[in-house]
């Protein structure tokens, strides 16, 4: 669990340093699918990993609106921010939370129940989602994409090291 959250920060940041070489105007563009612009793709990814963790934790949401956060700068903030928090509960996480229950109401009143095992593996895979959609995009900028693969980052010790 613990290499895939790292793998997802290591793309992130390279995204980071990707929006570095566009333009304010294009980081805000709106975009078809997603949840808008670059940037607030990225805001969403950073709120989603750290809202569900603190949701795990039963500790309260992130209430923030993305209309705080238009800048390249304030979302690496706000992920700085964050990730301690995640780091500590994924390095803590063990198989004895992987059954645990999660009940949640939605917005139309029904609760939901998920085992934590389940979100956490949601949350690996929501920001895989939304990397796709930045390739996507980043391709109709006229840019190469930041590298999804995992092979070749060093993310996992070699048997004989």
């Amino acid at each position: 669990m613990e290499t895939l959250f790292r793998y997802n920060w290591m793309v992130r940041e390279e995204w980071y340093r990707w929006c570095e070489e566009l333009s304010e105007e294009e980081l805000l563009r709106t975009r078809t699918g997603g949840v808008g612009s670059i940037l607030q793709t990225l805001f969403h990814i950073v709120d989603v990993e750290w809202s569900w963790i603190r949701l795990l934790q039963g500790k309260p949401d992130f209430q923030e609106s993305f209309d705080d956060y238009k800048s390249l700068e304030q979302v690496r903030i706000l992920d700085s921010k964050f990730r301690p928090e995640v780091r500590d509960f994924v390095n803590n996480w063990d198989s004895t939370m992987e059954n645990q229950l999660l009940f949640d109401t939605l917005p139309d009143g029904r609760v939901v129940t998920d085992t934590w095992g389940e979100v956490i593996r949601h949350v690996i895979t929501h920001e895989i989602h939304h990397i796709g959609q930045l390739s996507v995009w980043s391709r109709e900028v006229g840019k190469k994409p930041v590298s999804a693969n995992f092979i070749g980052r060093g993310l996992l010790s070699r048997p004989d090291e």
